[in-house]
Formats: C-alpha cells, sequence, structure tokens
C-alpha cells in the first residue's frame, strides 16, 4: 500500500483525488499549502505527491525540490487549472513525474500512479549505490542532493554528460567527480578549455599532429583527445568551440577515430566525454552558432548546477569549510564570524556563485591576519559597495513618492516611468562598477555576470567612463 500526498487548496480537489486512491487501496494525506506540504514531508515517507501550482501561499513549483527529499524521494505530480507550457518545462526540469492539467481525469490519474509506483518498486530493486567521492562539494540543502543524485547516475554510466550552470557554480568540480567515480578513475581526465584554445591552433591541440605539419612542427605530438584514450575528456565551455571543428568533433564522438594533423593514417582513443557550458547551448542553436546535432550527442545525460543565490542553505557549511581551509593554509588562528558578517555573506547575490565566494573568504582571512573574528571590513570592497548601493536604493525606494516632480506625473505611462528608472539604475550600477574595478573589464564582468560584449554595450548606452 503506498502513501500518497495531496497538496490543493480546493476542497473538491483533493477529495475526488482522495476517492480515486482508495479506489486504487492506497492510503491519502492533504495539505492546503506549501506550508502544510513541506511540514508534511518532514514527518511522514510519501511515495506520490500530488501538488497544485497555484496555492495560497505560493507556487508549488517554487517547493518541488524540497518536496523530493530523502534516500528515495516521492514522485510528484503537478496538477493545474492554468496550463503553462513554461511551466511544465519547469516542472520537469525540476524532477516532477509527470504535469497534468484540470478537470482531472480518473483513467488517466490511475495510469499516472500506477505507472509511478512501479517505476518506485523497480527502483527499490536496485542495489544501493557506493559511497561517492566528492569530499570538495560542499552543502547538504536539496537542490545540492539532486545534483549529487544526478551525478552518481551519470558515473555509473558511460554516457555522454553536459553539465551546464553558471561561471563558478563548480562545473569542473563534478565533472571531475564524475570521472572520480567512473570505472574510469584510475585513467587521464583531460581538460580541454574551449574558450582558451588557440584559433590557428585548435586541431592540432585536440587531434595532434605528425612531425611537419605545420612550421614549427619539429617532431609528432598527442593531442588532448588522444591523450584522454580510456580515461575522460572534460570539454570545458564547449559553446565556445569553433564551428569548424564542432563539425569535426562530431565525428570523432561518433566514431571514436580521427586523423592528426598533416597524418595519413586514423587513430582511435576510447574516452568517455565530460562537457560543460555556461551558456544556453538551444539559444545558440537557434542563431546558428552551435550545431543541433552536436548538441543532441553531448546531452545523453544533463546536470544542471544551480547558482548559489539558490542555494543560500549550503552557505554556511560553504563559508565554514574554507575559512578552515584558509587559517590551516595562511598558519593563523581559527575565526569565529561577527552577526553582520554572516548578515553580508547572506545578503549578497554572489554573481560569480562560490567560485566569488571562496575568493572574498580568501582575501578575508589574509585581511584580518590574527584577529580573532571576521567582520563586513574583512570583505573585498566590491561586495560592501554593491550592498551599500542596494540599501540606499531601497530606502529611496520606500520613500514617499514627490509630488512636484516628473515621477507624480500622469502624463508618463507606468511603462514608460518604469523604464526610465530602470535606466537610471543600471547607469548608477554600472557607474559604481567601474569606479570599484578601476576599469578592470574582466574584474568587472565577473563581478556583474555580465559578458564582455555585453557590458561593453551597457557602457556605451549610459555613457560611463571605463575608469
Amino acid at each position: 500500500m503506498a502513501s500518497i500526498l495531496i497538496v490543493d487548496d480546493d476542497p473538491l480537489v483533493s477529495g475526488a483525488l482522495s476517492r480515486v486512491m482508495d479506489k486504487m487501496g492506497q492510503t491519502s494525506s492533504v495539505a492546503a499549502s506549501l506550508a502544510a506540504a513541506l511540514e508534511a514531508v518532514r514527518h511522514e515517507a510519501f511515495d506520490i505527491i500530488f501538488c497544485d501550482v497555484r496555492l495560497p501561499d505560493g507556487s508549488g513549483l517554487d517547493i518541488l525540490p524540497e518536496l523530493r527529499t530523502g534516500p528515495l524521494p516521492p514522485e510528484v505530480i503537478i496538477i493545474t487549472g492554468f496550463g503553462d507550457p513554461d511551466g511544465a518545462e519547469l516542472a520537469i526540469k525540476k524532477g516532477a513525474w509527470d504535469y497534468v492539467e484540470k478537470p482531472l481525469a480518473v483513467k488517466d490519474v490511475m495510469l499516472a500512479v500506477e505507472r509511478a509506483l512501479q517505476y518506485r518498486d523497480r527502483k527499490r530493486a536496485v542495489p544501493a549505490p557506493v559511497a561517492l567521492k566528492a569530499e570538495d562539494i560542499i552543502g547538504k540543502g536539496p537542490k545540492l542532493r539532486a545534483c549529487l543524485d544526478a551525478l552518481a547516475q551519470a558515473a555509473s554510466s558511460e554516457a555522454n554528460v553536459l553539465i551546464s550552470g553558471e561561471t563558478g557554480t563548480g562545473k569542473e568540480l563534478f565533472a571531475w567527480a564524475i570521472h572520480r567515480n567512473s570505472a574510469r578513475a584510475e585513467r587521464n581526465f583531460v581538460v580541454v578549455d574551449c574558450a582558451a584554445l588557440p584559433e590557428t591552433l585548435v586541431e592540432s591541440t585536440l587531434f595532434g599532429h605528425v612531425r611537419g605539419a605545420f612550421t614549427g612542427a619539429d617532431k609528432p605530438r598527442d593531442g588532448l583527445v588522444r591523450q584522454a584514450d580510456g580515461g575522460t575528456l572534460f570539454l570545458d565551455e564547449i559553446g565556445e568551440l569553433p564551428l569548424a571543428i564542432q563539425k569535426a568533433f562530431l565525428r570523432v564522438l561518433q566514431e571514436r577515430r580521427f586523423r592528426p594533423v598533416g597524418g595519413g593514417q586514423e587513430v582511435s582513443s576510447d574516452f568517455r566525454l565530460v562537457a560543460a557550458t555556461n551558456r544556453n547551448l538551444e539559444d545558440m542553436v537557434r542563431a546558428g552558432d552551435f550545431r543541433e546535432d552536436l548538441l543532441f550527442r553531448i546531452r545523453t545525460f544533463v546536470l544542471a548546477l544551480p547558482p548559489l543565490r539558490e542555494t543560500k542553505e549550503d552557505l554556511k557549511d560553504l563559508v565554514v569549510h574554507y575559512v578552515v581551509k584558509f587559517c590551516d593554509q595562511y598558519g593563523v588562528p581559527m575565526k569565529s564570524f561577527s552577526p553582520d558578517f554572516e548578515q553580508v555573506l547572506t545578503a549578497y547575490d554572489w554573481p560569480g556563485n562560490v567560485r566569488e565566494l571562496i575568493q572574498a573568504l580568501e582575501k578575508a582571512i589574509v585581511t584580518a591576519k590574527d584577529e580573532p573574528v571576521l567582520f563586513p571590513k574583512h570583505l573585498p570592497e566590491h561586495i560592501r559597495v554593491r550592498l551599500a548601493r542596494e540599501a540606499v536604493l531601497k530606502k529611496k525606494a520606500t520613500e514617499p513618492a514627490r509630488t512636484d516632480g516628473p515621477a507624480a506625473t500622469a502624463a508618463t505611462s507606468l511603462k514608460d516611468w518604469r523604464d526610465a528608472g530602470l535606466a537610471r539604475l543600471e547607469g548608477e550600477y554600472l557607474a559604481g562598477l567601474m569606479r570599484t574595478t578601476a576599469g578592470d573589464i574582466p574584474e568587472a564582468c565577473r563581478i556583474s555576470g555580465l559578458s564582455r560584449s555585453r557590458l561593453y554595450t551597457l557602457l556605451k548606452k549610459y555613457g560611463v567612463p571605463l575608469s
């Protein structure tokens, strides 16, 4: 007998689903809000959860990762009276078993439950996985646990893996963990930084060359693909791979054979591919910048890493881990944290993600030296500047609107007024960003999360000087 949780604030819907579950011989409970649902899953292990999207205290999609916790997470079936393609896509990406619209057909509900329970029975029959070797991946939140579960599945297969996520989320760390937990762990893990490949030597770097293939090729050299034979080839930022090489690499993926530059004979390489990107490859395909057939090949298994601003529950564990690490590295006493130090870390949205957090904590330890307590003043200046500016802007936004200025006039549409305000805020932010970084464009891109081209476009748009 399975245990079913029905999360819906409409008693007619929850009552109907409960009667269907009774008819199927299953037990059911009802929660009418997100808070009640989370409380229920903390006290009972459910097999299936029916969850409405629109609830009195928020969207059911927002708590989907939290509902799917535990050693054998429940299968979640999202139900809604407001069909939305984007919502359906989001539900599936967050791990939902299915997404169905009201009114619910009894036959469809019963079929969904039967299939979900069959899947769970087969899943229980699978032997428990060996403990993951992922000591460097810090955190216990639901989103990170879901990523670790996906990592374990990927590591146990030979399928191509695509890891997506913003810059600094730890894509290479997860790629390395997939390799360490795979059957290829004792062989090479070869990293290819596609963004740093020299344009004139891309083919030679990847596929190697024979002696005399080009000027300066005084001896033969194995490429990175050959070096990964028997192991794992990690293509970091695969979205930066030139189109001409994408076509050549597609054949390598299909055949596991290639010809070195200047060579007459093909050579083989038995590698397992893991790729990573911080770009939307589907958008690049539509723009003609990435081959669709290559995308199909590399994303057999997709692992999407969340940004740090969405996993703040892991922040404390990360901070403690890296503070201990840096105190030991620099030979200084262990630090405690002032309350406002923790508040600043929580308030900041970390556009550079875990990588930016690590750099900020190292800077704090170096600055504090032998001081026993860490304060906000020990953190990088750009973090404190950004939070200070946001606090001022937030205060201004809550002040009563002036009645004698253009902001209060009825002659301006809401959209125009909003656009003008947004433009002013963007201009102020960019001016502050350039002052903080002293015109250092790579640093400004890292802090803001903008690409170099987008940053230049905005600076020109608002007339902001580089320094």
